[in-house]
This record gives structure tokens, C-alpha cells and sequence, in this order.
């Protein structure tokens, strides 16, 4: 008998000896558009967002999970909360519907992920002008990519637009193929398209249209239902893009922050 409960208390201070499993991390779920826009974003997980989001997961001790979809379907599915979130998203007052800001009612432009300009771009020869306020020599619609915040800008001034091309590099054939008398792109693609095998027929105007930050939005449910995580999501935003580390990554991106 005494051998058995011998047995039996080095049965269990074996297993009191055996290391614990590791602690699953909290997945956060998020979308964001399934194109390149440098130096922000690749489709492959590369860029200035993921290098901001991966120090975010290691202050918070969480794993996001990214999904790269058509922009459009991905602000759809923020709405539906089949997302936990979705970046980079500038602001628009209709897009509250879709998710939450940081802020709430007054929009924290300290917990931005980044901030970016839309720009004007014409066929080189063109006489297309922005003075910062109106358009001068528009013979035609101005194009922008679907889903984009620069429309409500553009729309505003009631003039023709053209919300037809989903990537930057389409929207710069169609102004090419006279499709179009101008193009408003973001600030990023468009140095990417003076950088590439258009820009000899490309010229970029000199003034942004606008200046925009750029957040991660979450979904209604995940801020209704914890609250406490979304507030240190953002708050972790805010701390990472200010750390020496991030500003060390962006700077050499020659890009602001």
C-alpha cells in the first residue's frame, strides 16, 4: 500500500514539474486594402504600418491577424464587425457608421497611424491648375480611387469625377489614355508613379489638395464590448509611433509620421 501512494505523490510531483503551456495571445482580426502604398503598405505585410502594428503587439502582448482585401469589401466588413478593425482609414463623418475612431466624438489625431497628402497629377503638357482652392482649365472628370475620402473633397466643388479605378497605376492610364483631365492620388502612390515608367509623361502639381491623418478604425462591437482593449489599442498607437525606434524606421523612409 505505501508503495502505491509512493507511486502515486511521484505521479503527481511530475506532473507539478512539467513547464505550463504558453498562454494563447488575444488575435485581433484586421483588414486593410490589397495594394502596395509605399512606404506605408505592402500586400505582402511590409512597410511603416506593420512595423508600427508589430511594436503595438509587443507593448500589448496580442496578435493581429491581417487580411489584405479590395478596400471597399474591407470597410464592408468592418461595418458588418466581421473585422476587429481596419487601417490606414482617414476620416470622414460618414464612416463613423462603419467603426470607431480614437477620440469618439473628437477625433485624437495624436493616436493616427500616419499622416498623408492627396496631390494632383496631369499629363505632362496638360494647362490643369490647383491654386490650393479650385481647379482652373478642368476640361474633363477628375478621377480618384473607389472608396477614397479625396472624393467628398473633390465632389464639394462640384466637379465631374470619375470613381472608377481601384488601383493608382489604373487611375494613372486612364489620365494618360485622356480618360480623365486630372488625377488626385495620395501623396504616397504618387511618388511611387514619379518614380516609375509613366512619370515621363506624368507632371505632379505643387500643391496637396489636402493633408490628412490616417487611423486604425475598430469595429462597434469590439469598442462596445471592450472598451479597456481598444483604449490601450490606440493609447499603444500613440506610445510606438513616438518611440525612438519607430521614428529611427521612418526617417529613414524620409517620410513624416
Amino acid at each position: 500500500m505505501s508503495g502505491r501512494i509512493t507511486c502515486y505523490f511521484a505521479c503527481i510531483l511530475l506532473v507539478l514539474s512539467l513547464p505550463l503551456p504558453a498562454t494563447a495571445r488575444e488575435t485581433i482580426k484586421l483588414c486593410f486594402e490589397a495594394q502596395d502604398v509605399k512606404p506605408w503598405r505592402t500586400e505582402q505585410g511590409g512597410g511603416l504600418n506593420f512595423d508600427l502594428l508589430k511594436l503595438v503587439e509587443q507593448r500589448l502582448d496580442i496578435q493581429f491577424d491581417f487580411q489584405s482585401i479590395p478596400w471597399k469589401r474591407c470597410l464592408a466588413q468592418l461595418k458588418a464587425n466581421a473585422v476587429d478593425g481596419a487601417f490606414a482609414v482617414s476620416y470622414k463623418p460618414d464612416r463613423r457608421e462603419l467603426g470607431e475612431y480614437p477620440g469618439g466624438e473628437s477625433i485624437d489625431a495624436g493616436k493616427r497611424m500616419h499622416t498623408d497628402t492627396y496631390v494632383v497629377l496631369r499629363r505632362k503638357g496638360s494647362k490643369v491648375e490647383w491654386d490650393g482652392k479650385h481647379f482652373t482649365n478642368l476640361d474633363g472628370a477628375i478621377g480618384f480611387q473607389l472608396g477614397y475620402s479625396v472624393g467628398d473633397v473633390l465632389r464639394a466643388q462640384n466637379l465631374e469625377v470619375d470613381e472608377g479605378s481601384q488601383r493608382a497605376d489604373e487611375l494613372a492610364r486612364k489620365l494618360l489614355a485622356g480618360r480623365l483631365a486630372a488625377a488626385a492620388v495620395g501623396g504616397s502612390d504618387a511618388a511611387g508613379l514619379m518614380r516609375g515608367p509613366l512619370a515621363s509623361k506624368l507632371e505632379q502639381l505643387p500643391i496637396p489638395i489636402i493633408e490628412k491623418p490616417y487611423f486604425l478604425i475598430l469595429s462597434h462591437a469590439l469598442v462596445a464590448s471592450r472598451p479597456e482593449l481598444a483604449a490601450r489599442i490606440w493609447n499603444a498607437i500613440e506610445q510606438a509611433r513616438n518611440s525612438p525606434g519607430y521614428k529611427k524606421l521612418a526617417q529613414a523612409q524620409g517620410v513624416r509620421h
